[in-house]
């Protein structure tokens, strides 16, 4: 079902509720509230609350259109233990606005204070805040895209494949709307969370990072049981991928040399001593922003015939130095998407 036919069910079914007036919109922070850091500007919402955690709060720059404006939303990265919403850079901050499109950014529940789908479903519930609140907020609910790096970037995959989450008959209006987006632009993502997917995918020792256990909430002796290979499954964006699914692009820095084997040989996805580091062995963990993770990705998405463009580093030497190229190429992507050029 398209997003657009799916606004006109949840529109009938909030009718049928009784519904057709909504919560107002929370109450953000103050305008005199102090940001983390002026490396950017302050945002027209600064900690406006989407979700009862304390880490369910967003920034929104509103771009200054007179239409309501599509919305990128970026989900920072952090190995779903650490990082925070802050860490947007300001160069793709301000070519978004300058093209029109307002840029939210948002905090979500760590593994340690939520394990998957935990972070995830924050993530997706981001998207329909924002479209519950589209009127209040000058959106466009139709023109909605998914950004991040690392974990947020993983995260944006997971979304933008999923099915619609959407539960028209919730008492809880946000999670009503759908939660399907137009595209998803992403920095050093991972397809899939699945470690023996990595493993034997990727290669090296990508599949023993740290991150991972903690990640599923699981214990070490716990990662080769049915109920592990049951949320490998499910948290692997790429699994979810059908035909109906956004476009997607995948900016990768990491170098693309092959990763060097790690000690297990054997069947087991974990070997004894897992996460510890070995004389001549790649780091645990190295290569969980590999290529290869883009790679795997675009062969899926070219079978089904949906847009998917990788590109790496090594793609823009001889441009100018840090990852304006890069944010050129997606505010570009975006446009397309978004119908704006």
């Amino acid at each position: 079902m398209t997003f657009r036919a799916y606004s006109m069910c949840v529109l009938l079914a909030a009718f049928a509720f009784g519904c057709a007036t909504h919560p107002p919109l929370p109450k953000a922070a103050p305008e005199t509230a102090k940001l983390p850091s002026e490396t950017k500007p302050r945002p027209d919402y600064h900690n406006l609350p989407y979700g009862p955690h304390e880490r369910n709060v967003l920034d929104l720059w509103q771009a200054k259109t007179k239409a309501p404006a599509p919305v990128l939303i970026f989900l920072h990265g952090g190995g779903f233990v650490g990082g925070d919403k802050w860490t947007l850079h300001n160069d793709l901050l301000q070519q978004c606005l300058g093209a029109g499109i307002s840029v939210c950014t948002a905090n979500y529940r760590y593994s340690t204070q939520e394990p998957f789908p935990g972070p995830m479903l924050d993530g997706a519930r981001v998207v329909q805040f924002l479209r519950a609140y589209s009127r209040q907020l000058h959106i466009d609910p139709e023109r909605v895209a998914l950004s991040g790096s690392s974990a947020g970037a993983g995260m944006s995959l997971w979304i933008a494949f999923h099915d619609d989450m959407a539960a028209p008959d919730s008492d809880d209006f946000v999670l009503r709307q759908s939660t399907r987006v137009s595209a998803a632009c992403v920095y050093g993502a991972q397809s899939s969370y699945d470690p023996r997917w990595v493993r034997d995918v990727v290669g090296g020792r990508a599949y023993e990072h740290p991150a991972l256990p903690t990640f599923y909430g699981l214990k070490l002796e716990e990662l080769d049981t049915p109920r592990a290979y049951a949320l490998y499954e499910q948290a692997a964006a790429i699994n979810h991928l059908t035909k109906d699914d956004p476009p997607v692009m995948m900016f990768y820095s990491e170098p693309k040399q092959p990763l060097k084997p790690g000690p297990n040989t054997g069947l087991r996805v974990y070997y004894d001593g897992f996460g510890k580091q070995a004389d001549g062995l790649d780091k645990p963990g190295w290569g969980i922003h590999h290529i290869k993770f883009g790679y795997a990705l675009k062969e899926q998405m070219d079978s089904l015939g949906i847009e998917c463009v990788v590109r790496h580093a090594d793609d823009y030497q001889g441009q100018p130095q840090g990852e304006s190229p890069t944010y050129l190429e997606l505010v570009a992507f975006l446009k397309k998407q978004f119908d704006l050029e």
